[in-house]
């Protein structure tokens, strides 16, 4: 079996055996998530000196599937893994108590096989396929607790922006594939034409749907209502993480009006949604919004030509980011909640929980030596060496400013104040889950210089110590206004705007949710009255059936048994003349004769 298929098929094989098996569904996989990451160490070990791995499969005809493991992509599954498992490994902890634990887990095992996919996908079909089922397992996943209308809501909600915006990856996957020849990603980015730019802005389309950029960035916040480990692989390595990893993929392919178009959606959205998480009084929604805001870094990165430094974001993002929602989990199942109010001072009874919560906090706003300070000094280091430096430098640092911001304040209501906790069911699990991913979160910076030379990208600009010191102020100036000023009072007459999602005119809400779920409505109404109609016209059959079936029975049939008795009769009648004595025959044929001879002979006379 080729090695490309290690990181996928465990994962697979997990979701298929919970299904089929309906028990033992968190050590299955548990277990697909391990031997996967196993799978995808040993491809990275195999990979790392460059030389690639491809798998074909069977596909469209001239258009075969491919896997390929390059050390881009081989890194990835890799961080797909990583988080995977470790997200599993809490949520055996999480959901413990939680009733539909054998759906749970087999979409989750789904969803990591679908993002191996995604990574190693080696021609634009299989991306696509990989693509459709992220987006599934998403809503399936947000939705987990379907019976709430605000899970509910909430799925729906991400399906559609997501869907709607996914429109611009088929788009430009077609444009691709007609001007290369080929559906091979490799050669459809090699083969740049007057195209390339309309297909970028296209790609840039379906990542700012997946990745939550502006104006596409509230659904993510909406899909809080799903459970805390679905939120942690979400926001870190598969969903949201997609639409930045299809941008740096096909970074070779994106002209320099695609680069600035990209840059502008991340500095916008890294502000945007940066004042966004600074309002917020629910800590998931405020990493959410922090989500959307590190996202839009890394498109910066991308948009200044340098997607390495995005990479490196991407990756340290990765772990941070997990370890944040992952902390959160527990401090919510602590007080039953994630509103600021009801977490005021649990840090203090949950010790191990607001550890690595900070650890992971301190390391997102860029604070030396934790992994962030290193992925944000690379970001602002391209920003500042890119064509349009003055506004990506500043939007750059403006964001490292708000990230330092959000997560003070919210360090400061999870450590301030007192309160009662109940016990948390498995605590240990959970603790395990934090941990493994709060370690990398801190060290991972250590490996950026290996990972540098092992890639094939072109290097981000060595950060002067202009660039280390604009970098780390923004971040120590940020956190000192989150701690010391409340938010109100810090965004001022911005605050009740960016607490209400910085809507304009009701935003996409008002003008595709709104008109699009009336629109269902309708459909939903007219497939009513159809069915309605039908029912009536099937009942009135039914009673047309019961007429012609009892004038069937009493009219037609009625005459022909009749008709058959009279025959039965007349035979009976007739069977009594055949005796067998030929003397009566004789006497009958004489009788005969005598009364038909007159009738000849009278016959006769008249002609």
């Amino acid at each position: 079996m080729s090695a490309v298929l290690l990181p996928t098929l465990p994962p697979l094989i997990a979701a298929l055996a919970v299904l089929v098996l309906r028990r033992g569904s968190p050590a299955l996989a548990l277990s697909g998530a391990m031997l996967s990451l196993a799978g995808s160490l040993w491809l990275l070990a195999r990979v790392a000196g460059g030389q690639g791995d491809t798998l074909l499969l069977p596909g469209l005809p001239e258009m075969p599937l491919r896997l390929v493991a390059g050390p881009l992509t081989a890194l990835l599954a890799v961080v797909v893994a990583t988080v995977g498992t470790f997200v599993l490994i809490y949520a055996v902890g999480y959901m413990k108590r939680e009733s539909g634990q054998a759906r749970f887990y087999a979409v989750m095992s789904l969803f990591l096989a679908a993002m191996q996919a995604l990574v190693l996908a080696g021609d634009w079909v299989l991306l696509l396929a990989a693509w459709e089922v992220i987006g599934l397992c998403s809503y399936l996943l947000i939705g987990f607790w379907f019976q709430r209308p605000e899970a509910a809501n909430a799925a729906g909600r991400a399906f559609l922006y997501t869907r709607s915006a996914d429109l611009g990856l088929y788009v430009a996957a077609f444009m691709l594939i007609g001007s290369a020849g080929s559906s091979e990603i490799g050669a459809s980015l090699e083969a740049g034409d007057s195209a390339s730019t309309a297909a970028g802005l296209l790609l840039l389309l379906a990542a700012m749907g997946k990745s939550a950029q502006v104006p596409l960035q509230d659904w993510l916040m909406r899909a809080m209502a799903g459970p805390t480990p679905v939120s942690a692989l979400l926001h870190s390595a598969t969903l949201v993480a997609a639409g930045a990893i299809l941008l740096i993929r096909t970074a070779p392919l994106l002209t320099p009006e695609a680069l600035f178009a990209v840059g502008l959606v991340g500095g916008i959205t890294t502000v945007a949604a940066g004042v966004i998480a600074l309002a917020e009084r629910d800590l998931k929604r405020l990493l959410a919004a922090s989500t959307a805001s590190q996202y839009g870094l890394m498109l910066i990165a991308v948009g200044a030509g340098v997607p390495l430094a995005a990479l490196l974001h991407l990756l340290a993002h990765a772990a941070i980011k997990s370890t944040l929602f992952l902390a959160a989990g527990d401090l919510q199942h602590a007080r039953e909640g994630t509103g600021f109010d009801q977490l005021k001072g649990v840090g203090r009874a949950r010790p191990w929980a607001f550890a690595g919560f900070a650890l992971a906090a301190l390391a997102l706003a860029g604070i030396p030596p934790l992994s962030g300070f290193f992925s944000k000094d690379a970001v602002i280091a391209a920003a500042l060496s890119a064509q349009g430096a003055v506004w990506l430098g500043s939007l750059a640092l403006a964001g490292t400013l708000l990230t330092g911001a959000y997560m003070a304040r919210a360090l400061r209501v999870l450590w301030q104040g007192s309160g009662d906790t109940r016990p948390v069911a498995g605590t240990g699990w959970m603790r395990a889950g934090v941990w493994g991913l709060a370690i990398p979160a801190a060290g991972l910076g250590l490996a950026f210089g290996p990972l540098e030379t092992m890639l094939d990208l072109p290097a981000p600009e060595t950060a002067g110590i202009g660039v280390i010191l604009s970098g780390l102020v923004a971040a120590l100036v940020g956190l000192a206004l989150g701690w010391l000023v409340p938010a109100k009072r810090l965004l001022g007459p911005v605050h009740q705007w960016a607490a209400s999602g910085l809507v304009v005119a009701g935003g996409l809400t008002a003008w595709i949710a709104q008109p699009v779920m009336a629109v269902a409505r309708e459909c939903e109404r007219l497939e009513g009255l159809f069915y309605q109609a039908t029912l009536r016209i099937g009942r009135g059959s039914l009673t047309v059936a019961k007429f012609v079936r009892l004038g069937d029975e009493r009219s037609i049939d009625g005459l022909i048994f009749a008709l058959v008795a009279s025959v039965r009769a007349m035979g009976a009648r007739a069977r009594t003349l055949q005796s067998g004595l030929i003397h009566r025959s004789l006497a009958i044929s004489a009788g005969a004769i005598a009364a038909i001879l007159p009738i000849l002979l009278l016959a006769s006379l008249s002609f």
